[in-house]
């Protein structure tokens, strides 16, 4: 039923779906689609749960070309590509064309940011290439004529201009007139003046005129006037042709062509920038070329736009495109005579990478296409027609005059070539040859007419002193003279063991093993003098040797003794300092809490244990629990410090401590000072270096496995609750035997880092767990385990009761015994804790599984009456 009902969606409601929401899709032209048809695409594509790949599996099967299926899936992916912000990233999946990642972003957010970094997100590509034709369509730039300017004199005044006139100096009278629908203006007590259809300087004059009628100053100098434009008329006018959004539209007088093509929403496509045409009452006024403003920032037409006037934006005659390594390539508009070169001058000439000789136009014959190649020298006189293409092609990657020198010389790299140049002076011009150069076997490697490799072996000495001709070098030759450094591996000697700075370091001739320990910064202290090996390679032995082991005596002055004592090292020479036998870093135990003499104790010898430890603490005071004594010890996953560790904790120490005093060092103080400063920035410098490292030992694999198997454990164990590993552990001890029988078997052997806890007298015990009142009660003998869980409220339903355990003061652990069906519980002393767990928890079946039981038992029944019978 299930795979009907599948198949009935797939057959009938995803095709229903796509027949309403990507009815067209098959004649879609994706060169014409603007991102945001795109988006729209997308999200239609979308909510009739398609992907990208299937959107595209859709328009090919209802018949969109396959190149075109191929521009869609190119225009989604450079839409993804566009978004990859800190934010969200666009990606493809099964569930959608576009979605953002980890949520951060809905699918709204993120095309609207596209809308935000895009300026012209609505513009189809096409329509991006078109020079010019975002002019129209940037934000930034605003063709609102500015009223905030002077009154032009040219202005020419009309029907609902508002005039302000002043007349000061011997008469003061100021006048706020409107220019009426005949063009006149009524001046109080002078009558009616014809101003309309005048500029602002003829109406002046004539309003001079009118006032001297009743201003006699205005003609005997001591009275003035002075006509100002106040508010300014609207002109209605009419834009058609290729417009985005044609019709009438009102405008301020100031308004140019290019104001009204603003308010009109820009040009289509299809509209000419060359050729737009102005008519004023019924006849071509003037012809308005946009490019000039374009490229220039030059707009000549002075044009005022007047009412009625129409604004004609015809298509287009001649649009070429240009790619290629242009400064702005893309489409362009040539009007009648105009050529290569004014095409250039609009692309804004060649790119640095361009090939300027010759370029290649596609040109169709309205048969067919045919190319033409148009020289340098024909670019004046080459007129592009309408559906060129013009192709300019790059330059090749290649030098024209280059060879280059490498290896042993004083200046490597590449130089020019010169007529007659040779080895010798391409020698001259890296400024001579190294000392380290060898000199036996140069060699130069040029490159042959078809691009195949010659190798020629030059005598470099027999060149330069003259005994061989020279060698003419050719464009890209290339000569290396080797190193003798190269020619041999590189030499170097090993120190490693009890050495102040062990490593490896460059092998010298003639160097022995005193030379090598000063340069390894000395001995260490736990060094021993009297046994040094030198492990060397064997060479030419096939015996099957593997080292060549040499014994040397030396003296902590590094004065060398014995038959060994003139040996000289080799290269790879391994020289190991061993540690003195008698030789032992101090290790500390400590003792806390009530012990007469608390505090850090240094191990005396190898078999010291804790009856030795306590004696050397003064024993116990009067308040001391013994029974609740317990040693806490490192395990196998604590760090100890290493020696360099501890010795640069002690450096710094005593850095901080001759600080406090620097102004009153001794000359033995001050060098003492800065031999501890160096030795601390290059250990600092060494950990620095090695932070994030992790060491591969036998010990740390070793560790690191045990603490991987234990948390395995515990994520796969559903009784052991999530580990934490721990580096230090507790263990339980009877302080009472072991001072009543020192070294006896209770008495254990002391470890570096042990810390004997003694506690006070306790008094109390703790109840953790599976109770109905987790609480601490006061020890009294009489009570047992049960009673101290009545006082913390019984047990709970979960108690696992003969699982309980308790965990004494000195760290021991003794758990519920099992006699029969009755618990035997652990004896409770001061200082004990309870712990209950829990059952675990198990899986209630399920009313199914319940129905499941009750048939088979009832099965069961009927099949054992059946065999009774």
């Amino acid at each position: 039923m299930k795979r009907i009902i599948l198949v009935f969606l797939v057959l009938v409601i995803i095709p229903l779906a796509y027949s309403q929401s990507l009815m067209d899709i098959q004649n879609l032209k994706v060169d014409n689609l603007s991102d945001a048809q795109l988006e729209q695409l997308i999200k239609r594509a979308e909510a009739s749960g398609l992907n990208e790949e299937q959107l595209q599996s859709v328009a090919i099967e209802r018949g969109m070309p396959l190149s075109e299926a191929a521009k869609l899936r190119q225009r989604i992916d450079a839409l993804k590509s566009r978004r990859s912000g800190p934010k969200s990233r666009l990606e493809s999946n099964a569930g959608g064309i576009l979605r953002s990642v980890e949520g951060r972003e809905s699918e709204d957010d993120i095309f609207d940011s596209l809308r935000k970094s895009d300026p012209y997100y609505e513009l189809s590509p096409i329509q991006k290439k078109i020079f010019g034709f975002t002019l129209f369509y940037n934000k930034k730039i605003n063709f609102t004529p500015s009223l905030n300017i002077p009154t032009p004199p040219n202005y020419v005044l009309g029907p609902g201009d508002q005039l302000l006139i002043d007349v000061y100096g011997a008469s003061q009278q100021s006048f706020d007139l409107k220019i009426n629908p005949d063009g006149r203006i009524l001046i109080p007590n002078v009558g009616s003046v014809q101003v309309g259809g005048s500029s602002v300087a003829a109406a002046t004059s004539r309003i001079k005129s009118s006032l001297n009628q009743i201003y006699s100053g205005l003609s005997a100098g001591n009275t003035f006037l002075e006509v100002r434009l106040g508010n300014i008329k609207t002109v209605n006018v009419s834009l058609v042709g290729e417009l985005n959004n044609p019709g009438t539209y009102t405008l301020p007088s100031f308004a140019s062509p290019i104001n009204a093509l603003f308010a009109a929403g820009g040009l289509n496509e299809n509209g000419s920038f060359r050729h737009i045409q102005i008519y004023r009452d019924n006849r071509l006024l003037q012809e308005v070329d946009i490019y000039n403003f374009i490229s220039k920032g030059e707009f000549n037409s002075s044009l005022v736009l007047k009412d009625n006037d129409v604004i004609i934006v015809p298509p287009f005659k001649n649009r070429i495109e240009i790619i290629g390594p242009v400064r702005r390539d893309g489409l362009f508009e040539l009007k009648s005579g105009e050529s290569i070169e004014d095409l250039l001058r609009f692309a804004g000439g060649f790119g640095s990478d361009a090939y300027k000789d010759r370029i290649t136009v596609s040109r169709k014959t309205g048969k067919d296409l045919k190319i033409e190649d148009v020289d340098r020298t024909s670019y004046g006189s080459f007129f592009p027609v309408d559906g060129d293409i013009i192709r300019i092609g790059k330059i090749q990657m290649k030098f024209e005059n280059r060879i280059q020198i490498s290896g042993a010389v004083q200046r490597p790299g590449s130089f020019s070539l010169s007529e007659g140049m040779g080895i010798k002076d391409l020698i001259a011009k890296a400024d001579g040859i190294r000392e380290d150069a060898f000199l036996n076997r140069a060699t130069l490697y040029r490159t042959k007419t078809d691009f195949s490799l010659e190798i020629l072996e030059i005598d470099i000495p027999s060149i330069t002193n003259g005994t061989t001709p020279d060698i003419l070098l050719k464009r890209e030759d290339w000569l290396h003279i080797p190193s003798i450094y190269d020619l041999k591996e590189e030499y170097y000697v090993k120190i490693s063991g009890e050495i102040n700075n062990p490593g490896t370091f460059p092998f010298g001739e003639n160097m022995k093993v005193g030379d090598l320990i000063l340069r390894a910064g000395g001995f260490k202290e736990s060094a021993t003098s009297s046994r040094i090996e030198i492990a060397r390679r064997i060479k030419n032995d096939v015996s099957g040797k593997l080292a060549e082991i040499i014994i040397i005596d030396i003296t902590s002055d590094l004065k060398i003794s014995g038959q060994n004592s003139q040996t000289i090292l080799q290269p790879f020479d391994h020289i190991m300092v061993r540690r003195s036998p008698g030789f032992q870093r101090t290790q500390l135990v400590s003792v806390e809490g009530e012990a007469m003499y608390p505090g850090e104790f240094a191990i005396a010898h190898a078999n010291e244990r804790i009856s030795d430890l306590l004696k050397r603490a003064g024993g116990l005071t009067n308040y001391a629990y013994p029974k609740g004594a317990t040693l806490i010890r490192r395990n196998e996953f604590f760090k100890s410090p290493t020696e360099e560790d501890i010795k640069l904790s002690n450096l710094e120490e005593l850095q901080k401590i001759m600080d406090r005093d620097s102004s009153e060092w001794t000359q033995a103080e001050r060098i003492l000072m800065k031999s501890i400063e160096t030795k601390l920035l290059n250990k600092q410098k060494e950990m620095t270096e090695k932070s994030g490292f992790k060491g591969n030992s036998e010990d740390t694999q070793s560790e690191d496995l045990k603490k991987e198997n234990l948390m395995l454990l515990a994520d796969t164990d559903e009784n052991i609750k999530p580990l934490k590993i721990k580096d230090v552990e507790l263990i339980g001890i009877d302080l009472n035997e072991i001072l009543a029988n020192p070294y006896g078997p209770f008495d254990l052997i002391l470890k570096e880092g042990d810390v004997l806890s003694i506690p006070k007298e306790l008094q109390t015990v703790r109840m953790r767990g599976e109770v109905l009142f987790p609480t601490t009660a006061r020890f009294e003998n009489f009570r047992g385990f049960r009673s101290y869980i009545s006082k913390s409220g019984g047990f709970t339903d979960k108690a696992r009761k003969g699982r309980s355990y308790v965990v004494y003061a000195n760290g021991d652990v003794k758990r519920t015994e099992k006699f029969l069906f009755f618990n035997s519980y652990p004896k409770i002393e001061p200082g004990a804790e309870i712990i209950v767990p829990s059952k675990p928890e198990r899986e209630r079946l399920s009313p199914q599984a319940w129905i499941g039981i009750a048939s088979s038992l009832a099965t069961l029944a009927l099949i054992v009456n059946q065999l009774v019978q």
